[in-house]
């Protein structure tokens, strides 16, 4: 069941590329927020701190304020710089709590495959996270699938993945989750006579 955090979220005027630069010199979070029935998205900020309290509350849904109006909102896409991992932009999306809202989930894979433990082979987990639909109090924050089975060659689609019967698997059923493989030789340089 996703459980709720509230954030601190402020309107910011539009800055230009130099204002946005100084607002992430000085801990904030540049982003914009928006909602199906909204004709134009508003620029907003939140801090660095407020935004990993959120991550770190476990929560998927948000509540903040825009201007007056109190919003329950998703974090649709969270920009990160490629190196020092600092958040560069979020988009929030403002929901109804009784509309379905498509989002990605992480798919954590339990169990030790006996293709690895038995037969020496490598697990490769092709997809780290599926799309699903459901209504927004319905959102797991992951979902698990046991690979405890695979053996030597095996690989699975997140089609087997045991999701709730409130929740639609948008990611088509046939993409692969994880396989068993053979792990890779090192090649010996060849000396130099």
């Amino acid at each position: 069941m996703a459980n709720e955090h509230k954030i601190d979220i402020n309107k910011r005027e539009s800055l230009g590329k130099k204002g946005v630069k100084q607002l992430r010199r000085e801990g904030m979070i540049p982003g914009i927020y928006y909602s199906p029935n909204s004709e134009s998205s508003t620029p907003i900020v939140i801090s660095q701190g407020d935004f990993h309290e959120a991550v770190k509350s476990g929560a998927r849904i948000f509540n903040i304020s825009v201007g007056e109006k109190k919003q329950n909102v998703l974090f649709k896409s969270v920009q990160y710089h490629p190196v020092t991992d600092q958040v560069l932009h979020i988009d929030l999306y403002g929901i109804r709590m009784d509309r379905a809202v498509n989002i990605k989930i992480p798919v954590h894979l339990i169990g030790d495959p006996i293709g690895v433990t038995e037969e020496g082979g490598v697990i490769s987990q092709a997809t780290t996270e599926i799309e699903i639909t459901c209504l927004p109090g319905d959102i797991p924050e992951f979902v698990e699938t046991d690979i405890s089975g695979l053996a030597l060659g095996d690989a699975i689609n997140v089609g087997i993945i045991q999701l709730d019967e409130k929740i639609t698997l948008v990611t088509p059923e046939d993409t692969v989750l994880a396989s068993v493989t053979h792990a890779m030789k090192e090649i010996e340089p060849l000396e130099r006579p």
